[in-house]
């Protein structure tokens, strides 16, 4: 057999194990309904304890985590440092939530990982999804050698399985109402949960702006002996026209700073990274203020406000809950006026999808109702019923990419396509526009 014949081989074993791997975690249910934290940490003890090899920041929130997170470690990077990234969910590839300086883990590492992780005992009960895909990360950012691990909660943050981490900065972004079957029916209860992820005497970062949050995210601090910095009152940001923006923190002034993330909301988002590199420099943690401005600049967020082509335009935005599609709304109302916007919409069932409706429709022309294909997805005539009264130009293709290339065809010469309402929409929308070569 030639070399080339050998690699070809290879690949089909790495691909098709890489296939069976994801198999067997898709299997695995998804939530754990508060079942703690002792899987993740059986699993974990199992594989050596690869999170207490690294200096870790944990980030959670309602909205922004992600593009905290990505930020967090892009300037990290750009500082010298080797950094691992979780996140979740993917968009196209499960290999997105792994990520080593900005880069996703190749599926050979992603087999290694998972059969790592499948070796070890897990206790009393079989880890979720999301548990056996975190102690994936973790695995491989030990086995990768980095110097800082950016974890994201999945869900909430008390006992969200990253919550097993010992950051030397936590941060939470904000605070919405959501999933209240497992956080709460409250801001009050939703923040005492992702309070949850504040470490004793470990400095948190909080962009909760609700008194509610604050007085709960607060108190937790301050049981916890933990230094606690919030926006708006120990650090600020004022915008300037330029586009950029000067950051007043705690002992320090930033000026001509810029995100390259799209959105009013991303300045904010960018606040709360700088407070954290403000920080870590404190702690002798060397982020010199040029490469904050490099690392702030080289962000990259996809199908979070994501112009993927601009002839035709098309944007990709998430924007899965009530706070994000109001933050999705603004930005079409200023950044596109005059342009006859076709929405491609699909919401999953435990969202407000009706007050989406009402938020996201006034600002656009024309709807495709869609739906992902995870078995989550609020049934497209129930969107119609509700989005009828609002909008008339309606349309029902439940297939994501059918959508897709519906709104691409019957796009009028000045018009744009914007496709959100959930990741999972736009993960499926990303990989239909593969296809095409703008």
């Amino acid at each position: 057999m030639d070399n080339h014949s050998a690699g070809f081989f290879m690949d089909m074993s790495i691909k098709s194990s890489y296939n069976n791997c994801l198999s067997r975690m898709y299997g695995l249910r998804r939530f754990g309904i508060k079942l703690g934290l002792d899987t993740i940490r059986c699993i974990l003890e199992g594989l050596g304890n690869p999170q207490d090899t690294y200096s870790c920041i944990h980030v959670a929130g309602t909205n922004g985590k992600g593009s905290i997170a990505s930020s967090i470690a892009s300037v990290l990077n750009a500082s010298g440092y080797k950094v691992g990234l979780y996140t979740s969910p993917h968009l196209v590839s499960f290999n997105e939530r792994i990520c080593i300086n900005n880069t996703p883990v190749s599926d050979e590492n992603v087999v290694k990982a998972c059969k790592a992780v499948n070796s070890v005992h897990y206790g009393s009960r079989e880890p979720t999804f999301f548990e056996f895909a975190t102690a994936m990360a973790l695995h491989e950012f030990g086995q990768q050698n980095v110097d800082w691990a950016i974890i994201e909660t999945g869900m909430g943050g008390r006992l969200d399985a990253t919550n097993v981490i010992q950051p030397l900065v936590s941060v939470i972004s904000n605070i919405s109402v959501e999933h209240r079957m497992y956080l709460g029916n409250t801001i009050a209860q939703i923040a005492g949960e992702k309070g949850g992820i504040i470490k004793d005497a470990t400095p948190v970062v909080i962009g909760a702006k609700q008194p509610a949050a604050v007085a709960v995210l607060e108190n937790i601090a301050k049981r916890r002996l933990a230094p606690c910095y919030r926006y708006g009152k120990d650090f600020y940001v004022r915008r300037d026209k330029k586009g950029t923006f000067a950051y007043y923190g705690m002992e320090t002034v930033w000026r001509d700073m810029q995100t390259s993330l799209m959105g009013e909301h991303q300045i904010d988002n960018a606040a709360l990274v700088l407070a954290v590199c403000e920080i870590l420099n404190k702690s002798s943690v060397d982020i010199p203020v040029g490469k904050i401005k490099d690392g702030l600049m080289k962000t990259s967020w996809p199908g979070r406000l994501e112009i993927v082509s601009t002839s035709p335009f098309i944007l990709l935005d998430g924007a899965h809950n009530l706070a994000a599609a109001k933050k999705l709304s603004a930005f079409l109302s200023k950044q596109l006026p005059g342009r006859h916007i076709t929405l491609v919409l699909g919401i999953l069932d435990d969202k407000p999808y009706a007050s989406m409706l009402r938020c996201l429709l006034p600002v656009c022309n024309s709807l495709i109702l869609t739906c992902p294909e995870i078995d989550r997805g609020v049934e497209p005539q129930k969107l119609y019923n509700a989005a009828s009264s609002i909008i008339s130009d309606i349309q029902i293709i439940p297939e994501v990419g059918k959508a897709v290339s519906r709104a691409i065809e019957t796009l009028p010469p000045d018009g744009a396509v914007c496709i959100a309402g959930s990741l999972y929409v736009v993960g499926e929308a990303k990989e239909a526009l593969e296809e095409y070569s703008f």
